[in-house]
């Protein structure tokens, strides 16, 4: 068996979404809603993060979850990075149509790196 080439990347999340990529057994993230045609995992942690800590925590379930997942290298290669923000900021730009594949790419499993939760629930 050859092996593949992977990157790693970062996808912050809220409760919601997580409650879904565990119902897909931990290999996939969940369709993008109509209102988001844009997937964009990111390409570090401290930046996704930023994101889950300062974002997530503040909407919805108020809860804020850093994941990592490896994808085939030459499947990502694909999709154009962008920066938005200071360098740091760079993010993977997957069509919404395109996640279905994306998630077919990705090898082994999506795992929670870090938690953020309300101050009043800490």
């Amino acid at each position: 068996m050859v092996a593949v080439e992977t990157v790693t990347l970062f996808r912050p999340v809220g409760l919601e979404e997580l409650k879904l990529i565990e119902e897909s057994g931990w290999k996939a993230f969940p369709p993008r809603l109509p209102d988001q045609p844009i997937f964009y995992p990111v390409t570090n942690e401290g930046y996704a993060a930023q994101i889950a800590r300062d974002w997530n925590t503040k909407v919805g379930s108020q809860r804020g979850y850093v994941t990592r997942f490896d994808v085939n290298a030459a499947y990502a290669s694909r999709f154009e990075r962008k920066i938005v923000g200071g360098r740091e900021h760079e993010e993977l730009w997957v069509p919404a149509e395109e996640l279905d594949e994306f998630n077919r790419n990705i090898i082994g499993a999506i795992v929670v790196t870090q938690r953020f939760m309300p101050a009043d629930d800490r």
